[in-house]
């Protein structure tokens, strides 16, 4: 990514892949670069989804703040 941000719930990451998909279509990036971005985004993806199925077979009320936007 050519910005440093710090991404903060699931809509700044989807921006953020989305600007991955822009740099690699635009030759700015490589496959490479693109690939492993793609593949941390999933794996932070799963993490999220993992706390939502805790929370669901706890029933705990807890706020996943990555979440919201």
């Amino acid at each position: 990514m050519s910005k440093k941000t710090e991404i903060k719930n699931m809509v700044q990451l989807r921006d953020s892949l989305l600007e991955t998909y822009n740099q690699l279509k635009d030759g700015e990036i490589g496959t490479k670069e693109a690939k492993e971005s793609s593949n941390l985004a999933g794996k932070i993806v799963s993490t999220v989804k993992s706390q939502m199925e805790y929370y669901t077979m706890t029933k705990a009320d807890g706020k996943i703040t990555f979440m919201e936007c």
